[in-house]
C-alpha cells in the first residue's frame, strides 16, 4: 500500500518561521515558485503544524502538505486522525502524516510524560491512524494505547509515515507505515544498511517496501563553505544528541558527541554548490534508492539571496522532471 502513497522523485522543503501566519504565507509563495511539497517538524516555530497546514491547505491548490515529524505524545492517534481527515477533505490527495517520538528530554519536559518504549509507542500509533484513516474503523488494545472508533468516510489518500533513525526504527517503517523518513543522517547510511532493514522488513510481512523519503541540508551558493557554516548554525546541536550520537556512530563517525559537526560528517548530509552540482547530486540521491528529498535549506545567517536561489534551483530541477 505505502508504494503508492508517495510521489517519485520529488523534493519538498522544510519550512520554518517566527509564526504561524509566517509558515502559511511561506507555503502559499512556495506553491507560486513551483515548489512541489513542504514539510513541517515539531518545533520550526509555527505553532501546532496541523492546525497551520490546514490553512495552508485552503489557501492552496497543488502543493503537497506534511508533517515531518509530528511528536505523538501530543494527542492521542484517534484524534490525530480526526483532525488528518479534516485536512485531507480540504486537500484532498495533498497531505502526508509522518509522526515520530521525539527526543526524550525534550518530550519529558514538554508534556511531563515518561519516554519509555518509545518505538512501541510509534508501532502501535502509526497503527491506530492508518487504519482508522484507510479502513474508517479502529477497535484495538495495545500496551500504550486503546482505540475504539470510526470515521464518517475514510481518508485513504493519507500516507501515515514514521520518523526512521537507528535499525529497530527502520524495521517498524518496513512493517507497518507508509514510508520512512530520515533526519539529519547520513545519506551513504540511508540509502545502505537502513534502506537494507526497509526492504527485508517489508519482505518479512509481505509488503511493497515504503518510500525512503530522505533528509538533506541544501546551499545552492558558489561559496562551498556557506553551506558548511548553515549546517553548523542551524543544526549544530544534533550530533550531541543521544539518539543521533548512536546513529552517527553506526555511519562511521565515532565520538560524534565530543566532536560536534565535522567536515566529513556535514559533507555526508549536504548538498551543495552551483545548480549544476546540486542537481547531479540529488540525481544521485534518487539513484540510490530515495524516493523523496526532504531539504533544509542553508545557508550564512540572514543571507536570503542563497536562501532565494536555493529555492529558486528547486523550482527548476522539478520543472525540468515534470517536462
Amino acid at each position: 500500500m505505502g508504494d503508492k502513497k508517495l510521489s517519485k522523485n520529488i523534493v519538498g522543503v522544510a519550512i520554518s518561521g517566527p509564526s504561524s501566519k509566517y509558515v502559511v504565507d511561506a507555503i502559499v509563495e512556495a506553491e507560486e515558485e513551483g515548489i512541489p511539497a513542504v514539510w513541517l517538524t515539531s518545533g520550526g516555530g509555527a505553532g501546532d503544524s496541523l492546525s497551520v497546514l490546514v490553512a495552508a491547505a485552503a489557501r492552496t491548490d497543488k502543493i503537497l502538505l506534511g508533517t515531518s515529524i509530528m511528536r505523538i505524545w501530543s494527542r492521542h492517534p484517534v484524534t490525530t486522525a480526526e483532525q488528518v481527515a479534516t485536512i485531507s477533505s480540504i486537500a484532498p490527495g495533498r497531505f502526508r502524516l509522518g509522526v515520530g517520538s521525539g527526543i526524550n528530554n525534550t518530550v519529558e519536559r514538554t508534556f511531563g510524560v515518561r519516554f519509555k518504549r518509545p518505538l512501541t509507542h510509534l508501532t502501535e500509533y502509526v497503527h491506530i491512524v492508518r487504519t482508522l484513516l484507510h479502513e474508517g474503523s479502529v477497535n484495538f488494545e495495545g500496551s500504550c494505547y486503546t482505540a475504539r472508533s470510526e470515521l464518517p468516510g475514510i481518508a485513504d489518500d493519507v500516507p501515515v509515515l514514521s520518523s526512521a533513525l537507528g535499525p529497530k526504527s527502520y524495521e517498524i517503517a518496513g512493517k507497518f507505515a507508509d514510508g520512512a523518513i530520515t533526519w539529519v543522517t547520513p545519506h551513504s547510511y540511508a540509502t545502505g544498511e537502513a534502506l537494507n532493514i526497509l526492504r527485508e522488513s517489508s519482505k518479512a510481512v509481505n509488503r511493497p517496501t515504503p518510500p525512503l523519503v530522505l533528509h538533506a541540508a541544501l546551499c545552492v551558493s558558489d561559496d562551498n563553505c556557506e553551506g558548511m557554516r548553515g549546517v553548523r548554525s542551524r543544526l549544530g546541536y544534533f550530533p550531541n544528541i543521544p539518539f543521533y550520537t548512536n546513529m552517527f556512530e553506526r555511519a562511521g563517525f565515532t565520538d560524534a558527541a565530543m566532536s560536534g559537526w565535522t567536515d566529513e560528517m556535514i559533507k555526508s548530509i549536504l548538498i551543495n554548490g552551483t545548480e549544476h552540482e546540486a542537481s547531479d547530486r540529488l540525481d544521485s540521491l534518487f539513484e540510490s534508492g530515495a524516493s523523496e528529498i526532504l531539504v533544509s535549506i542553508v545557508s550564512d545567517p540572514g543571507k536570503h539571496a542563497s536562501t532565494s536561489r536555493s529555492m529558486r534551483f528547486l523550482s527548476d530541477y522539478f520543472k525540468g522532471m515534470d517536462s
